[in-house]
């Protein structure tokens, strides 16, 4: 049973890695940080210890609980400093390959009982598992960016995982004041399968020349009461990890049309466009950059709205459909793992599910698409006249 008193490791300083040895190490838990890139994982603690001072300054945290937070961090310089760790949570690239070799090098020098975990955001956690020889102990530990501020946390039983791990951790996670959910081991997981037609429908209303992206964006923020438009963050994750999230999961769902990629996507991150941490993505982010102004047009607007709205409603329903998780951890994911103004299934309830499944089957009837195909569940509901909550 993991505990506060469980040793736990991180593998990964950049990032995530560093975030979520922050976290671990704020609610009590000695931590063991290790990066195979020399001198990483001491720059990555200077930086936590450089970060959480500035909260001292604005008197939100004392110099006190900044000392002991980092000393309960050690920086080790190989696996065999894990030898003692309860729990490891894995923060390297997302390839597969990489990430089942080092679960299979852990193996060598932990314990039995040591629970291995993978930050995946999108790859099978299974599939990680199964590089072991005792796959029951793998877990996915799927937390957000950036970890210390952001509280969702996608846990992930791949389909060797023994049975009560997954609440084990569900418990922990609540232990470090993170708000976990459970999610089927399926492409995306909850909140990367969902998401998806944010970002890919809005690209395809901006190549059909409907509207551009800075009135897609200033729609979105506006009149749908999204923290920000779709553009805007593309460019803030960085079009390079974005797309190949979207790649990841349109490949593992072998090929499906509501999945694909778009053309733009791919030229942005060819062009090395990445966002703003190369000054240029979607959006200019130079010192005298003119970026383009939204158009005021309120019909198109809605219409631009609506639209996008219909196809996340549609991919949470799916999700539902294949239960990858319950109705209420798919809205709480949706709003504390990406900050979406409300839930998707309780907001398709608010609009009305016919209203919905009008626009999807309207949009399916002009263009043919099979991105456009209406969930059997929504169907099923409107049929039946129900609502996911009410």
């Amino acid at each position: 049973m993991l505990s506060e008193k469980s040793i736990v490791g991180v593998i990964g300083a950049g990032a995530m890695g560093s975030g979520i040895t922050q976290v671990a190490a704020s609610a009590g838990h000695s931590v063991f940080l290790f990066d195979a890139k020399e001198g990483a994982a001491n720059n990555a603690l200077k930086k936590t210890e450089s970060s959480l001072n500035k909260l001292v300054e604005k008197g939100k945290m004392s110099q006190e609980d900044v000392t002991a937070l980092c000393s309960r961090i050690t920086v080790i310089d190989s696996l065999s400093g894990f030898a003692s760790a309860d729990l490891i949570i894995e923060a390297v690239v997302e390839i597969l390959e990489v990430k089942k070799e080092l679960f299979s090098a852990l193996e060598k020098v932990v314990n039995a009982s040591c629970i291995l975990a993978s930050n995946t955001s999108s790859l099978s956690v299974t599939s990680v598992a199964a590089a072991c020889t005792n796959p029951e102990r793998v877990i996915g530990l799927h937390f957000f960016n950036p970890a210390p501020l952001m509280p969702l946390v996608e846990v992930i039983p791949a389909l060797q995982t023994k049975d009560g791990l997954a609440e084990d951790c569900k418990s922990l996670m609540q232990a470090w004041k993170k708000v976990p959910v459970i999610a089927k081991d399926t492409p995306g997981f909850i909140v990367n399968r969902v998401a998806r037609p944010f970002y890919g429908e809005s690209l395809k209303i901006v190549e059909e020349g409907i509207a551009d992206m800075a009135t897609v964006d200033a729609a979105m923020r506006e009149k749908g009461g999204f923290r920000m438009g779709p553009f805007e963050l593309m460019d803030l994750i960085g079009n390079d990890i974005n797309y190949t999230v979207t790649e990841t999961v349109w490949k593992q769902f072998y090929y499906d049309a509501r999945f694909r990629p778009s053309l733009i996507q791919k030229k942005m991150v060819e062009s090395e466009r990445l966002g703003r941490k190369t000054g240029k993505g979607y959006y200019d982010y130079g010192e005298n950059a003119v970026n383009p102004v939204a158009k005021t047009d309120d019909d198109l607007s809605s219409e631009i709205v609506i639209r996008v709205l219909a196809m996340l409603i549609n991919e949470a329903a799916d999700a539902l459909y294949y239960k990858i998780a319950t109705a209420e951890d798919i809205d709480l994911s949706m709003t504390k793992g990406v900050n979406y103004p409300k839930g998707l299934l309780k907001w398709a309830d608010e609009i009305g599910l016919e209203k919905v499944l009008s626009i999807l089957d309207s949009l399916y009837i002009e263009y043919h698409d099979d991105r456009y195909r209406a969930s059997v569940l929504l169907r099923q509901m409107v049929r039946e006249n129900k609502s996911f909550f009410n």
